[in-house]
């Protein structure tokens, strides 16, 4: 049996003595696209963050594609694309050239990089925009280019928080297909939003996190039978939920 693109076994952070995430366990497969939800400071940017090793965890065990994130950190990282909520972009350098050192930061073939790089520049039809300075980008664009720089090498999970934050709605329309493409070619995805028609559009389960636990997990029906609601959308739900 394949190990889980993702697996969360215990997981706990703690800042200063305050538990920011307490004892998650979750586990994603392959080709599923997981989103986790709940209110401000309930620990999901804090569980993202740990799972592309910036954060190290007080207790529990990260693995990403069977790879211990603690044991052997360049192993897992190969295999993720991350996406922070605050796009993390060198204002110095073009567009292009910035996903030219990601792919060299993977050791990309040259030729495979550069003419993956035109496919996924050409889905924005960013074109000759690429070829300005970062500094000179409007938050959008910014934006676009890391969620291109995180598809570049072709990961096996992909990590996203807040993915159509600065995203007019034809970008966010396109952000959603490469999204979806990803997962039909066997990637998993972990998306942290409070955009719940996002998570209720893309997400085959999400995972509602509240004080730093997983309080409620399922398909978004699932969630609604849990909330004692027959009829309704995740927002509802949700807010029965978290109530």
């Amino acid at each position: 049996m394949l190990p889980a693109a993702l697996e969360l076994k215990s997981v706990t952070k703690k800042f200063n003595g305050t538990t920011a995430v307490s004892g998650l366990s979750l586990k994603i497969a392959s080709g599923e696209v997981y989103g986790l939800i709940g209110p401000n400071g309930s620990g999901k940017t804090t569980t993202i963050k740990m799972i592309a090793g910036l954060y190290k965890p007080t207790g529990g065990v990260i693995l990403v594609g069977g790879h211990d994130i603690a044991h052997a950190p360049t192993n897992a990282k190969k295999l993720i694309g991350y996406i922070p909520d605050d796009p993390v972009v060198y204002d110095r350098l073009s567009g292009r050239e910035f996903m030219e050192f990601v792919g060299q930061l993977f050791a990309m073939d040259r030729k495979k990089r550069d003419k993956r790089i035109e496919e996924l520049l050409a889905r924005y039809g960013l074109g000759g925009l690429a070829d300005g300075r970062i500094e000179r980008y409007s938050r959008g664009t910014r934006q676009k280019i890391s969620i291109l720089a995180a598809l570049l090498h072709e990961p096996s999970l992909l990590l996203i928080d807040e993915p159509m934050v600065g995203l007019d709605p034809a970008s966010a329309r396109v952000t959603k297909e490469l999204i979806k493409e990803f997962a039909g070619r066997g990637g998993a995805v972990l998306i942290s939003t409070h955009t719940l028609p996002i998570a209720e559009a893309l997400c085959a389960r999400i995972g509602v996190l509240k004080d730093g636990k997983l309080a409620e997990e399922g398909t978004v029906a699932e969630l609604g039978a849990k909330a004692g609601l027959e009829h309704g959308t995740l927002e509802d739900y949700y807010m029965a939920l978290t109530a």
